[in-house]
């Protein structure tokens, strides 16, 4: 798959594809349906499938500390978008310029000029534009003038209601981790390059891999029973904490520590994968060092009953 970064990157050979345009935060079952309805229109016409996404999202840029957390990190939104048969990516950076331009500029500049569209595959409740005027209507109506074709991207349902990115952060926010799993079509992880971090755990008995989540704000906070890939770790047993660190001072940005509950291997810049089993408790601020001590020696004990129960 070929990421483009920017409208300046577009080259002649990127123009005459099949595009659909969104955060698709996620890569859930609602955007695979999606991106196989591309796909399958592409083949058709003989062209590319392209998605157009933005980085940051635009209600993070507008209002970041109102925007919902994110599921999915703009590195791991790659390879799921690979795997849905995704031959580019264009990410186009959101900022003033960007913002400012019209809903019939950004369909001149960027699907036309820049893409060669030839069919959109268009989601009913996405918004473009200053002034967000543009949506499914708007880009119908230009069709004929600028030669493409437009179609509503396909709606999957389950429970009786639509799969979105919504449903999953509130199915994440209650520890539901089956039901968010249902709606994704794969099992909840973060993942992210271990850091150095105040390296306080060696002294509560649980020295933690302390990983950025490179999110404005989290879709889990608390302590949780855990699996972690990489280094070395096939599936190993582990206690996360996601959170703020408030016994040994607040942070504003939500960090991921992982505590391994069996050996103590070095993790330092290995990349890991950690996938939520199931939540211990909330995050919370004890009255002192040994107080956190004696909870943390607690978290490991019911989160490696939890584990081998429950795998």
């Amino acid at each position: 798959m070929e990421l483009i970064r920017g409208r300046h990157n577009l080259r002649p050979r990127h123009r005459g594809c099949a595009v659909t345009i969104g955060a698709f935060d996620g890569v859930h079952l609602g955007h695979q349906a999606v991106l196989a309805h591309l796909k399958e229109q592409a083949a058709a016409l003989g062209v590319a499938t392209t998605v157009v996404t933005f980085e940051p999202l635009p209600r993070e840029y507008l209002r970041p500390l109102e925007a919902p957390p994110r599921i999915t990190t703009l590195r791991d939104k790659w390879p799921l978008l690979a795997a849905c048969g995704v031959e580019r990516v264009l990410c186009l950076p959101f900022n003033d310029s960007l913002r400012t331009l019209s809903a019939r500029e950004f369909v001149e500049q960027v699907f036309v000029a820049g893409l060669g569209v030839r069919y959109l595959a268009f989601g009913d409740d996405f918004r473009f534009g200053n002034r967000r005027e543009g949506d499914l209507d708007y880009v119908r109506a230009l069709a004929d003038e600028f030669g493409y074709a437009v179609a509503p991207t396909p709606t999957l349902e389950a429970g009786g209601e639509r799969i979105s990115s919504t449903r999953i952060r509130a199915a994440l926010s209650e520890a539901d981790f089956e039901g968010a799993q249902a709606l994704l079509g794969r099992p909840f992880e973060m993942a992210g390059r271990v850091q150095h971090g105040q390296k306080l755990g060696r002294q509560l008995d649980a020295p933690t891999a302390n990983i950025a989540l490179h999110r404005i704000r989290s879709p889990l906070h608390g302590v949780y029973a855990v699996r972690v890939w990489g280094g070395g770790l096939d599936g190993a047993a582990a206690v996360a904490n996601v959170g703020v660190k408030p016994t040994i001072g607040e942070s504003l940005e939500a960090t991921l520590e992982v505590h391994v509950l069996e050996g103590s291997p070095d993790l330092y810049g290995e990349r890991l994968t950690v996938r939520f089993r199931h939540k211990l408790r909330d995050e919370q601020k004890f009255p002192s060092l040994d107080a956190l001590k004696e909870g943390i020696a607690s978290d490991k004990t019911v989160a490696r009953a939890w584990l081998v129960e429950h795998g």
